[in-house]
């Protein structure tokens, strides 16, 4: 068994460069370094172009025949969906408010596994760990973006249009990048090298810059709104559901990278996408950024003491 400072030198070296990164962000946001028109084009450009660029290279360079296997994605789908469920369930009996229920399941079981879950993955484990990170992103990011929208119509009392829902994770950037990858990768196609340098370049501009934003973001005035409400779907995210899915992944047998990727992506903060979507179909748009804000300031502290127990017992 590792020493509890070296155990606990890992953890923090997960942790700290994003929490620097954020501060980082929300310093040059106050300081007017940075501002909205910055915000709103860099995070069009990391969703639209580096993020879908960064998956696409990792899977493009991976043997998706031989050395990935798809019982991880399957089993994190399973667990968000039944998670979705009972969070439901127990949103109908604790919050009062129809209307915020969705906005509370949501913030409970949607993980910005795209920017900050994926940064604790690769500052865990390197490039090695985006054959398994990658595909675990864009199957999961399917069934989030679906049971958002069920989640949402349901508490608003709208109808679910199923058919703009399907052409929006269609259209997902993301989501176009890890299929077009997976099946260049399945055949065994070898792209020009002058084509995944030019794909590695903006690779590496994703997390710096979607981190950056990220703190950016972060606006402490939203705390004094709805704190009950927000605090639950935060207990929730950064408590029940990595402790849940974590607990479950030993279980199904899953070890090593395989379980700090099932513990890393589900520990990671709520979606900024959630905030937007609420925002969208005229929700409680406040209690959706409280949750956004408690949960990314929490899943730093979250995050490194589960990282120190899972480590310091050799799981991960």
């Amino acid at each position: 068994m590792e020493s509890f400072f070296s155990v606990l030198t890992f953890s923090l070296s997960i942790t700290l460069p994003i929490f620097f990164i954020l501060a980082l962000g929300a310093l040059l946001n106050h300081l007017n370094v940075i501002n909205d028109n910055f915000i709103n084009v860099a995070s069009k450009l990391v969703f639209n172009i580096t993020l879908p660029a960064l998956l696409f290279v990792s899977i493009v360079k991976t043997d998706l025949t031989q050395s990935t296997d798809f019982s991880l994605p399957l089993f994190a789908i399973t667990c968000v969906f039944i998670l979705f469920l009972v969070f439901e369930f127990l949103s109908a009996k604790w919050v009062k408010n129809k209307s915020d229920r969705g906005v509370v399941v949501q913030g409970a079981f949607r993980s910005n596994m795209g920017i900050i879950g994926l940064a604790y993955c690769l500052n865990a484990y390197g490039d090695s760990v985006f054959s398994i990170a990658s595909i675990y992103l864009g199957s999961v990011t399917v069934v989030f973006n679906i049971l958002s929208v069920i989640t949402l119509n349901r508490s608003l009392n709208r109808q679910a249009n199923i058919s703009n829902t399907l052409i929006g994770i269609i259209k997902n950037p993301l989501i176009i990048s890890i299929v077009t990858a997976s099946i260049i990768s399945s055949f065994g196609m070898n792209l020009p090298e002058s084509l995944l340098k030019t794909g590695g370049y903006f690779a590496q501009m994703t997390l710096p810059l979607a981190l950056l934003c990220a703190g950016a973001t972060l606006s402490f005035s939203v705390l004094k709104n709805d704190i009950a409400l927000s605090s639950m779907a935060c207990f929730a995210k950064l408590i029940i559901k990595p402790i849940v899915m974590t607990t479950a992944g030993l279980l199904w047998g899953f070890k090593g990278m395989e379980l700090g990727v099932i513990f890393l992506m589900s520990s990671a903060p709520s979606a900024s996408a959630g905030y937007i979507m609420v925002r969208a179909m005229a929700g409680n748009a406040k209690l959706a950024a409280n949750i956004v804000v408690l949960t990314t300031l929490f899943s730093l502290i979250s995050t490194s003491i589960g990282i120190t127990l899972l480590r310091s017992y050799g799981l991960i």
